[in-house]
């Protein structure tokens, strides 16, 4: 028996998991969103003439995601990426700086030549059930407000990026007491919606 349990009886509680980093966004707690919040302004990491990319409202479906392809910043185990309507996202600034890291891929994400963020991801695919939606680092904003993280997206995935395997008992256990629900996918909303819209493509269901 455990000294917790021999002096406090019951259960003994598990120890908080704060050592385990997630994303700097994260790491000290999941921030609220506001519901009256409409939008705002991120820029590049680029200390001169940054790329700059007006989103003209609040985004959604906020989530830290585990796969190769998002953009992380430094020491992040994960990235973190929201959605918003693609006629919401404007670049006022630093165009030329940005070029698609893989035109091959489904999400076109335009990174900063300079810096490497990634500033907006965008699905060209008409077919695609995410189109019209736009991909977004709320990170690299100084405005508060933005859609709070929800969820934890392809978990698994982190393992290719060089996160040893032993390690996701505890980074699962850490991003639940974040109140960030793993999945080795999307959240469920998210995989409905997309089965939805294959059912729908195939007369599967009929179009509501």
């Amino acid at each position: 028996m455990s000294l917790w349990s021999r002096l406090f009886g019951g259960k003994e509680e598990e120890p908080a998991m704060t050592h385990v980093t997630i994303h700097p966004a994260v790491d000290g707690g999941v921030r609220p969103g506001s519901a009256s919040f409409s939008g705002g302004t991120i820029k590049c990491l680029c200390a001169s003439d940054p790329v700059v990319v007006e989103i003209g409202g609040q985004t959604a479906h906020n989530h830290v995601c585990g796969c190769t392809k998002c953009w992380k910043p430094d020491g992040a185990v994960f990235s973190q990426i929201a959605v918003v309507g693609r006629d919401a996202v404007t670049v006022r600034s630093g165009a030329n700086k940005l070029s698609v890291v893989d035109p091959s891929a489904a999400i076109q994400r335009h990174a900063c030549s300079g810096c490497g963020a990634h500033m907006y991801g965008r699905i060209e695919d008409t077919g695609h059930p995410f189109h019209g939606l736009d991909f977004v680092h709320t990170e690299l904003s100084d405005q508060d407000g933005w859609s709070a993280p929800e969820f934890a997206a392809f978990c698994s995935s982190i393992i290719e990026s060089g996160v040893n395997p032993d390690r996701m008992d505890g980074i699962r256990s850490r991003l639940r007491e974040l109140g960030l629900e793993p999945y080795d996918c999307l959240s469920p909303p998210l995989m409905d919606a997309i089965a939805t819209h294959v059912a729908k493509s195939k007369g599967v269901l009929a179009d509501a």
